[in-house]
């Protein structure tokens, strides 16, 4: 339920030095998955919860991690019949509105983009070309200019989703027939507005990163090569933020400025946040070294302690 146990496939009886060495590893998280999960189980596990959180007004954020292949979007976006986490969360979030609607006033505004090469397009509007981060005078990072559009239900959210998804940079490598090759963030804002109360508002995004599998592994060449390399230099960025996150008391300055993505994620990582990381792994063994780092990735995002 609990623990994942990673073991070594290869066992070289010529490795003098490590052959006392046990060849395996178990990483401890709050919820392990099997291959026998279902959607809803992991949804009611991970991010269920959430929902409460950004109707009280605060932020949340989930996000999936893990080489290409892994699942990543399965988890996210689902099928028609196993609906992934989006679904679940608009349908219960919209239900949760409609449940306390009495004497609050909603609004619910979405937008879609995805961080592609280092530079954000709006995936509901991709004919605004390339758009910049600013930061307000509160210190939340925003994308100047991007699209919102007010939503009523989770369907329509489930449209403009579907659509956003046709414009989403996707090509096929070695690993993966329909491999994003792009983060792509939704956000959703609920602002409310109580008789008698001032206005408050909580925002969720729902993240959806590219792959972090090594340039080998997909055997991507030119072009491939150039989009693996800016995702890798943003998943490091984004390992950095969590390692110093990770060991607040030694380091004092967390460098959210190397890349778009961790800019992005500035509140979601260290800020008032409650943020969910799901790892995909896989049980190949040619994916030993990919599984490796993943888990280890996914362990230091454990140890983030965040004082808001």
């Amino acid at each position: 339920q609990q623990v994942v146990v990673l073991r070594d496939p290869m066992e070289d009886s010529n490795d003098i030095p490590r052959a006392s060495h046990s060849r395996e590893k178990s990483y401890i998280f709050d919820v392990a998955f099997d291959s026998t999960a279902t959607q809803e189980t992991v949804y009611r596990a991970t991010t269920q919860s959430l929902v409460a959180v950004v109707i009280s007004g605060y932020n949340a954020t989930v996000f999936t991690y893990g080489p290409t292949g892994c699942g990543k979007t399965y988890t996210m976006m689902g099928t028609d019949g196993e609906p992934g986490i989006c679904v679940c969360t608009l349908a219960d979030l919209f239900q949760a509105i409609e449940d306390t609607s009495g004497d609050v006033e909603y609004e619910v505004s979405v937008s879609y983009l995805e961080i592609y090469n280092e530079t954000i397009r709006d995936l509901l509007n991709p004919s605004l070309g390339c758009l910049q981060l600013r930061e307000d005078a509160d210190g939340t990072v925003r994308v100047a200019g991007i699209t919102e559009v007010s939503a009523i239900n989770a369907e329509e959210v489930m449209q403009l989703l579907a659509r956003g998804n046709r414009q989403r940079m996707q090509e096929p490598t070695a690993a993966n027939r329909t491999s994003s090759r792009s983060h792509a963030v939704l956000q959703v804002t609920v602002r409310q507005r109580r008789q008698g109360g001032g206005p408050r508002h909580g925002r969720l995004f729902l993240i959806d990163l590219a792959g972090s599998e090594r340039a080998a592994q997909t055997q991507n060449r030119g072009q491939r090569m150039k989009e693996g390399a800016h995702i890798n230099r943003s998943l490091l960025a984004l390992g950095n933020c969590i390692k110093a996150l990770s060991h607040r008391a030694s380091t004092k300055y967390i460098n959210y400025r190397d890349s778009k993505l961790t800019r992005l994620l500035k509140d979601s990582l260290g800020g008032n946040s409650h943020t969910v990381m799901i790892a995909h792994i896989s049980p190949a063994s040619t994916a030993f070294e990919e599984s490796r780092s993943t888990l280890a990735y996914a362990h230091r995002a454990k140890n983030i302690r965040t004082t808001v």
